[in-house]
């Protein structure tokens, strides 16, 4: 057994103690890419999909998960198409995991404008030179991409040399950005020896303006 229980009674509105689970993940060097989260999303024709990436932010009220990516990118055609997604946080150290699931827009600009002039210089660049999951001819293909954007807002090569470089001189993309994703269903997991792992999820509706109705709260068994 873990010795870890989730609260008796469960609280009403379970935000506060994904937060929590949230920053105590990424204090704990146990944890490699404590940020990192599966998202599932499926196209017009219900097919799904599932790849990692790294939550940047948790809003308690009202209650939504931020993410970035391309807005050409496999993952956003289908959020185009099906805007709804589920994402999956698990920290196996702590034995414990966090599924979300619920209905998918895209960050204001000025969200996105902000997280974007935070990034490494790299990954700047990189957000100009990928056209994200369309084929390319090799990776030296991509390195002159990558080139052409160099040239293009004039880094210098000891920019390129720092790691922590930024600059506030490369614009974001316009096929780059973020997404929320409004949570409607929150289950919350203990893992714990002979699979007697202790579980809860909450759920609520969105309205159309994604205003939300109170959470609703069980236990489920294992």
């Amino acid at each position: 057994m873990t010795g870890e229980h989730l609260p008796d009674p469960l609280p009403a509105d379970p935000m506060r103690l994904f937060a929590d689970w949230f920053e105590q993940a990424l204090g704990d060097p146990r944890q490699p890419n404590p940020a990192s989260m599966y998202l599932a999303t499926a196209d017009a024709d219900g097919c799904p999909t599932v790849r990692t990436l790294l939550c940047k932010h948790i809003e308690l009220d009202p209650g939504y998960i931020i993410f970035y990516t391309n807005y050409q990118s496999r993952k956003a055609a289908d959020l185009d198409a099906n805007p709804r997604a589920a994402a999956l946080f698990h920290w196996d150290h702590a034995h414990r995991q966090i599924r979300a699931e619920g209905r998918v827009v895209r960050s204001p600009d000025e969200e996105s404008d902000a997280y974007f002039k935070s990034r490494a210089l790299l990954s700047q660049l990189g957000a100009w030179a990928s056209d994200q999951s369309r084929p390319i001819e090799s990776q030296e293909a991509l390195m002159l991409r990558l080139a052409d954007a160099v040239a293009r807002f004039g880094v210098t090569l000891e920019q390129l040399a720092d790691p922590s470089a930024r600059t506030g001189g490369i614009p974001r993309p316009p096929h780059w950005g973020g997404y929320r994703l409004y949570i409607e269903r929150l289950e919350l997991w203990v893992g714990a020896q002979g699979r007697l792992h202790d579980r809860a999820v909450w759920s609520r509706t969105l309205a159309a303006d994604l205003s939300p109705s109170p959470w609703s709260a069980t236990r489920l068994q294992p």
